[in-house]
């Protein structure tokens, strides 16, 4: 399997988030594919050089929800039944986690709330010009 986790202890996301999200966003990118098996607990904590209770914190909430199963004795997998909804979920929580990352990162520097907001406005009209179908819905 790709290497695809890393952690950051002081990014302020506890590290088992760090890792739920690393997830999602493979399972996103299609990088996991359905069935496919995670590294084990012991296997990411040496990778990562963090406890192995992180990281089984990490893959009880991936297991809850159901983007992960856990097999007992035999590892974690990403969920196939509910994979194309687990991905798009996965994406929804990966945009979420993303966008609430950089408001508390400009909340610690000390930006202003509307500021923040004229910042993330500007990012949709230069990535999603004028306005959609879907932005005019009730």
């Amino acid at each position: 399997m790709p290497a695809i986790y890393a952690v950051d202890p002081r990014s302020g996301v506890p590290i088992y988030q760090q890792i739920v999200d690393q997830v999602k966003r493979a399972i996103a990118l299609g990088v996991l594919a359905p069935g496919e098996q995670l590294p084990t607990v012991k296997q990411l904590s040496g990778e990562l050089v963090v406890n192995p209770n992180t990281i089984s914190r990490a893959y009880r909430e991936l297991e809850r929800d159901g983007v992960v199963d856990t097999l007992p004795g035999r590892g974690s997998f990403v969920n196939e039944n509910g994979a194309a909804e687990g991905a798009k979920r996965a994406v929804t929580d990966v945009v979420d986690q993303s966008i609430i990352t950089a408001v508390r990162e400009a909340k610690s520097l000390g930006v202003t709330r509307d500021r923040v907001a004229a910042s993330f406005q500007r990012a949709l009209e230069n990535w999603y010009p004028g306005r959609s179908e879907e932005d005019t819905k009730p």
